[in-house]
């Protein structure tokens, strides 16, 4: 394939949260991209995407496989459609020769994701997955001290994801990812981007592995006495839970996520209506929810240097908590400080490392790396390609 000159024409599968986002991202660098053509089932969304990037209703496509079969050309795609829906788009996109950027998880089964690798490699088109925390300024900076020999030889790692209790329960007990039967597993759909940014830190290739988790809390026997299946139907501690869906969705900015993604009309009533018919104003201990609230990964690695990862709803704040203990000095990161402790001369430094947006400002460094990769026709120029994501999964 030969380079592309700017703008690139995108096209979007998938007018979520996350596609909005990313078309957000894309349409703010002019200079590389443009914004196209947009596939969403969901017609209020998919005019709500056309309305904000221009685009004539020819360029609107009610699924991806209409937009594969009739849509307009396009330079490259971005897939961000349900975890189980990601591969028959992407194999179709690749196999035409499109490039794609596709939102984690690649698929929700390995079989999948190798029909994805398959395809990409028949055609060459150039294919990035969107696992930020390489992208991310701070992570990226731990792994620079790292290279350096700053810590000297990892011996330990360990890494935690915390989940607030209220996203918890929103995207995992009443959203979308909250039945892997629907979506995938809570490792793969919250926490691929850690296991891979583990993979990326360590850099060596892991020998055992074992994982513990249970899905503990969330669970019917655990409700409190009396409380019905909707927050809505006169719960009598409805007040003073920490999961209520009328505060959460109702009663917070309900244009602002999470409470922005249950209705596309914003309005009080509207919102009402979600709770009252729809899986966001059920009860968190009466859902169908049945993917794991905590859950700890143990590795160890070639080099006999060990890792842990866990990820847990029960937090109040969220974010990403990192150790590294090397034979020469250790190293914390909270995703806005890393310390660095030298053994020898007993030294403490204190680094930042800039980045906002979000995911810290590695969803928009994704976006920017694979549009000049696909500019350039180099794949060697991304960071988060196909095959080094796919060891994640």
């Amino acid at each position: 394939m030969s380079a592309v000159r700017a703008p690139l024409r995108v096209g979007v599968l998938g007018a979520g949260q996350r596609g909005f986002l990313l078309a957000d991202l894309t349409a703010a660098q002019p200079h590389l991209a443009q914004v196209t053509a947009v596939a969403e089932p969901r017609e209020a969304y998919r005019d709500a995407f056309a309305a904000r990037f221009g685009l004539e209703r020819a360029a609107t496509f009610a699924s991806w496989q209409e937009f594969v079969l009739q849509g307009p050309a396009v330079d490259a795609v971005i897939i961000t459609t349900l975890d189980r829906d990601h591969v028959g788009p992407a194999v179709a996109c690749l196999t035409q020769g499109i490039p794609v950027l596709l939102e984690k998880p690649i698929a929700p089964t390995w079989e999948e994701v190798l029909d994805i690798q398959r395809a990409q490699q028949a055609s060459g088109a150039l294919a990035a997955v969107c696992h930020s925390l390489r992208h991310q300024p701070g992570f990226n900076l731990v792994r620079q001290l790292v290279r350096a020999g700053r810590v000297g030889e990892i011996r330990t790692l360990d890494l935690i994801e915390q989940v607030s209790y209220w996203h918890f329960a929103h995207s995992y007990i009443r959203g979308n990812w909250g039945n892997s039967g629907r979506a995938t597993p809570l490792l793969l759909a919250k926490s691929c981007h850690d296991l891979d940014y583990m993979a990326w830190l360590m850099d060596v290739p892991a020998v055992r592995v074992a994982s513990f988790g249970s899905l503990s809390h969330f669970r019917p026997e655990h409700a409190p006495p009396g409380a019905p299946a909707r927050c809505l139907e006169a719960c009598p501690v409805e007040h003073a839970c920490p999961y209520s869906a009328i505060r959460h969705y109702v009663q917070a900015d309900r244009t602002q996520w999470p409470a922005s993604v249950i209705s596309h009309d914003h309005s009080q009533q509207a919102h009402l209506e979600a709770l009252r018919t729809g899986p966001y104003g059920l009860c968190v201990y009466r859902a169908d929810n049945d993917v794991v609230d905590h859950q700890t990964v143990m590795l160890e690695h070639q080099n006999g240097a060990t890792a842990t990862f866990t990820v847990t709803a029960f937090t109040q704040a969220g974010g990403r908590r990192l150790r590294v203990n090397g034979t020469e000095a250790d190293l914390t990161f909270d995703e806005h400080v890393v310390v660095l402790r030298d053994y020898a001369s007993g030294r403490v430094e204190e680094l930042r490392a800039g980045g906002e947006g979000p995911h810290g400002g590695g969803d928009v460094r994704v976006v920017r790396n694979w549009l000049e990769a696909v500019r350039r026709a180099d794949p060697g120029w991304l960071l988060t390609d196909l095959a080094a994501s796919m060891p994640s999964h």
